[in-house]
This record gives C-alpha cells, structure tokens and sequence, in this order.
C-alpha cells in the first residue's frame, strides 16, 4: 500500500445556487471522482469542507477529495486546515478549476504559477504560502460579446455545452487521477490537447 496522501480540491461556491455555474467545474468533477471511489462527501471535523476518504485504486495513494464550505475567494483557508490535519505538503495538493483564457472541452494540467485572476487560486496561494500546487484547469472560454466575465463564470453552462460537459468532467477526473498515477509529465502528455 502507498503511504502517499494526496489532496483533491474542487474550487466552486457552495449550495444549489452555483450548482450548475461555470465556476463551479471543481465541485463536478470531485462529485466524479467520489463516485468512482464509491464514497459520498462528509463533513469533515473542521467544519469548513466536506471530504471523501480513499483511494483510486488498490494499493494506491490514499486520496482526500474535498469540496470547501466557503466561496470561492476564501478557499484557502480551509485547504490550509486540511493539509494541516491530514498532514499534506503543497506538492501532493491538487486544484480543479475554470479556466477562461482555455477553450470550453479543453484542459491544461501543470505544477505552479500565478493565479491569473482567478480568486480560488488566490486565496489558496495566499493560505499555503506557495503556489507550488498541482493544477487541473478546465477551459470554460471567454465570455461571448462584452457579457462580464463574473456574470458569464457565475452563470448556467450553455444547452451545447451542457452536452459535452459530462465528457470535460470523466477527462478532467482522469487527468486527476494520472497525476497520481503517472507524475505530471506523461499526464501532460496525455490530457493537455
């Protein structure tokens, strides 16, 4: 058995509200990978995130998916008390999150960097002390016309877009678990189209 535990963060805001949005790609693809590992989110001691304990698959790296309480510009403090509790480096972090400057059905995953823009990615920054995490960016584009990018990241995906999204979500819970699996570089290889 791997002694290696890994943090899965969905970025989104909480509740029925933000559900369906854009923004909220993280939480969808975590709720993937929950069912994959047949496991249903938790309350976690903390109180500021709900969790799933387990693993991809047998023998593999223990794996923490969580889903924060807070919106999505105070993420980082419950990533933080997260990794405190279960005892997790930046380096064995994992963020899913939108992604506008990436087209919609298209992913990048990569290790570090700013946060451009993106206020999930800011506030978790700001908490860890590094932005030497893992990140699996999920293109949702730009937004049409002079639509403002809030309004277009805080609203429904699109009827089109709704069609393919199951598929960015089962690539982008791929891609997760590569980046367990296999290192960044032949996941790079694989799911950066």
């Amino acid at each position: 058995m791997s002694d290696d535990v890994w943090l899965v963060v969905g970025l989104g805001n909480p509740g029925e509200k933000y559900a369906g949005h854009r923004h909220n790609i993280g939480y969808m693809v975590t709720d993937e990978l929950a069912s994959r590992m047949a496991g249903g989110f938790k309350r976690h001691k903390s109180g500021r995130a709900d969790v799933v304990e387990g693993r991809f698959r047998p023998g593999g790296a223990r794996i923490v998916l969580a889903r924060p309480h807070t919106y999505m510009n105070e993420s980082g403090g419950p990533v933080k008390a997260l990794c405190s509790f279960y005892k997790i480096e930046p380096d064995h972090v994992i963020a899913i999150h939108d992604e506008l400057d990436i087209d919609f059905g298209t992913l990048r995953l990569k290790l570090g960097g700013g946060d451009n823009g993106h206020n999930g990615l800011r506030s978790m920054r700001s908490s860890l002390g590094t932005g030497d995490f893992y990140r699996v960016r999920a293109g949702i584009g730009r937004p049409p016309g002079r639509q403002d990018v809030a309004d277009f990241v805080l609203s429904n995906y699109s009827g089109t877009e709704r069609k393919e999204l199951p598929f960015q979500i089962d690539n982008a819970a791929d891609a997760v678990e590569g980046i367990v699996a296999d290192g960044l570089e032949r996941s790079q290889q694989r799911f950066n189209s």
